[in-house]
């Protein structure tokens, strides 16, 4: 997949589109990548990249179903179980696994902002217990898509130190 057209101007069809282009980012960086070393850390912190991806599944989950929907979702936090709030992956979880939670986390976040505007505020009841503190739609899209922007850096650096893999 590559970035959005040059001629798209609506803020909208931008956001919607770099979205997915980092999206599917993510799932390209696994692509090839073995179930070995997406379980392993390569960076003095610990996080893995199977860590990594999970945190993203939750984190579009925590921000647009609990988040701007106001949907109830179980365990939020998901990703974050220990109490020092790293990344955590259950044992028994596989690759195939958390990749088709991202998927269905991905898909639900498309539907949510597809039936919305930009300048819809969050509904109370989720993740925003007042009016006072819910963003809008365009705000809680930006801060998914600055996440991507990081955490695909990192897994560019990850992919690179495992097997070499560079670019897209």
């Amino acid at each position: 997949m590559s970035e959005p057209e040059l001629t798209l101007h609506d803020p909208a069809d931008l956001l919607a589109g770099y979205l997915d282009y980092y999206r599917d980012g993510v799932v390209r960086k696994f692509s090839g990548l073995s179930d070995q070393d997406a379980r392993r850390s390569f960076v003095p912190s610990g996080w893995t990249p199977l860590g990594l991806l999970k945190h993203l599944a939750y984190m579009e989950r925590r921000w647009m179903r609990w988040g701007f929907a106001g949907e109830r979702v179980t365990e939020p936090w998901g990703d974050q179980k220990l109490k020092d709030g790293e990344w955590y992956v259950e044992p028994g979880e596989t690759v195939d696994d958390v990749m088709a939670f991202f998927r269905e986390q991905c898909s639900r976040s498309r539907a949510i902002a597809a039936s919305a505007k930009l300048d819809d505020h969050a509904a109370v009841g989720g993740r925003f217990k007042s009016a006072a503190e819910t963003p809008t739609l365009a705000w809680v899209l930006f801060h998914v898509l600055q996440e991507y922007a990081r955490h695909l850096g990192h897994l560019d650096i990850v992919r690179e130190l495992a097997d070499g893999v560079i670019g897209e």
